[in-house]
């Protein structure tokens, strides 16, 4: 017995050599932590669980029958994060460069198919060159068989991609059909066709850096979603996105002990929003004011900048925070934004999170680039994300709510549950300045001074509409609240929904303006 124990420990020690330590030395040298390390780190400290650590490929061609390494260049299992199990795949780049190979692809698939099983999150921490050519259809069937999987899993488990090394051509698409997309700085990069191809079919010359470096899809492209500085803050932020979020479908999100006052009233809430209507602030003052400990996750935060989306607690319970940003473009709602808030709001629906959305919005950005751009099949997205959810929605209106846009923000016609507004709200079909124009064009034309008769037009048109009573009035505004008392406002709202119970018809799947 004592010569298979030691037979066993040697086969162990191969297979967490990975591909030698030359290669672990290299991987080092580019400041990349390898694929074990990254494990060690994200999980709690002695969970991790290995399974198939002595797969090895099936290849006969190109003399691969001779080069056989334990694990074949990834490191599967299950663990803990925060006492809360999760599945992770760790993509060995000292092995064959991570390449994707028949058998490294059935190892990912096995842990993802139970996950499902037993409903837990996984995480796939992404260094790959890419399919393994000398196994030629067989690397890209293993690549589909993700896909599937990926697609199947979607808002019934949470997943989470970091991409840690080089991820390029069909190994892009696996994450892009996850959840959340982590990048580390300067070593993680992403693309279909890398700067060579680039050059060789449209003349433009391109870094890997500039051509899907993680601020690059951070800032342009939307793709990812968080931008860290290296493999340990990537790691850590993954933890602190899985404490927000539930394990599956089924289940609500953590509650953790709160020790921020619920009744908390905060009178510099009422000198955040300026009493120039035209006057910018910064959104992030009012969620940090209101939400437990001033903590936010904040997501796409170099993305759309217009809308901040994120999560936060209130009395220890997440909420996923929509809202304008009036420091940026004067919140008015894009193509970009659109598409970022109706994807966070769709996350949320599918895994019960309720939805906290603060509206300053002067409507939908005009101009031909947005017009030609679709900006009407993508604002449709945002509107189609909150018609749809089902899990308690509350909005606070802090200031402007014009046009369409005021009908998208989870508005009552919508089936937003409770909706607030503070007395420096305005809701209306547009702002004062456009309905004269339009109302009263010829009365100012022909006026003795046009200037001077548009001024009080435009008054009278601001006491008599861009106000949120005559909202109120309908019932479209459920109550006007002084700002300093918006947490333990949105608390009781909250609190009040806990038990919502709400259903959309009978059908396959809706047809959402892609």
């Amino acid at each position: 017995m004592e010569d298979k124990i030691k037979e066993l420990q040697e086969l162990n020690r191969q297979a967490e050599l990975g591909g030698g330590p030359a290669r672990i030395e290299k991987q080092h040298e580019k400041g990349k932590l390898t694929a074990r390390e990254r494990i060690d780190k994200l999980l709690d400290k002695g969970t991790f669980v290995e399974l198939d650590k002595f797969v090895v490929h099936r290849c006969n061609y190109f003399g691969m029958e001779k080069n056989k390494i334990l694990g074949d260049g990834v490191v599967t299992g299950y663990g803990k994060i925060n006492g809360r199990t999760v599945f992770v795949f760790s993509q060995d780049f000292t092995v064959f460069g991570g390449s994707l190979s028949e058998m490294f692809a059935k190892k990912i698939c096995k842990i993802m198919d139970l996950a499902m099983e037993v409903g837990a999150p996984v995480i796939g921490l992404n260094d790959s060159g890419g399919a393994r050519i000398q196994e030629g259809v067989l690397s890209l069937a293993g690549y589909a068989d993700i896909f599937l999987r990926n697609t199947l899993a979607s808002g019934v488990i949470p997943q989470i991609s970091a991409i840690m090394g080089p991820c390029a051509g069909g190994a892009v698409y696996s994450p892009a059909l996850t959840d959340f997309i982590f990048m580390v700085k300067e070593t993680s990069y992403m693309f279909i066709t890398g700067p060579e191809v680039v050059k060789t079919v449209t003349n433009e010359v391109v870094t890997k850096e500039e051509l899907g470096g993680a601020m690059t899809h951070n800032t342009k492209s939307g793709v990812a979603h968080f931008a860290a500085e290296n493999d340990e803050e990537c790691l850590l932020r993954i933890r602190e996105l899985l404490s927000y979020i539930p394990s599956n479908n089924m289940e609500d999100p953590p509650v953790v002990p709160c020790k921020d006052d619920p009744n908390r009233i905060e009178k510099s809430l009422n000198d955040v929003v300026p009493t120039d209507p035209n006057k910018p602030y910064d959104m992030h003052d009012i969620i940090k004011l209101v939400v437990d400990d001033g903590n936010f996750f904040e997501i796409h935060e170099h993305y759309a900048k217009n809308l901040i989306v994120g999560f936060a607690r209130l009395n220890g319970k997440t909420v996923g925070i929509v809202a304008n940003q009036p420091a940026v473009l004067a919140g008015a709602l894009d193509i970009d934004s659109s598409i970022k808030g109706a994807r966070f709001v769709r996350f949320c629906d599918a895994f019960n999170i309720p939805l906290l959305t603060f509206v300053d919005v002067p409507g939908f950005m005009p101009g031909t680039a947005q017009e030609y751009g679709g900006i009407i099949k993508h604002g449709a997205k945002l509107l189609y994300a909150y018609c749809e959810a089902t899990v308690p929605k509350v909005t606070v209106i802090t200031r402007k709510a014009y046009g369409g846009a005021y009908d998208v923000l989870s508005s009552k016609h919508v089936r937003g549950d409770i909706n607030f507004a503070y007395p420096t709200a305005e809701i209306a079909v547009m702002g004062p300045d456009g309905a004269v124009q339009i109302l009263f064009a010829k009365e100012v034309a022909k006026a003795d001074d046009p200037d001077a008769m548009k001024k009080r037009l435009v008054e009278e048109y601001r006491k008599t509409f861009a106000n949120p009573y005559r909202a109120a009035e309908l019932g479209f505004i459920d109550e006007v609240i002084v700002p300093e008392v918006t947490r333990p406002k949105l608390i009781q709202a909250f609190e009040l929904l806990a038990n919502k119970r709400q259903s959309n018809p009978p059908k396959k799947h809706g047809n959402i303006p892609l």
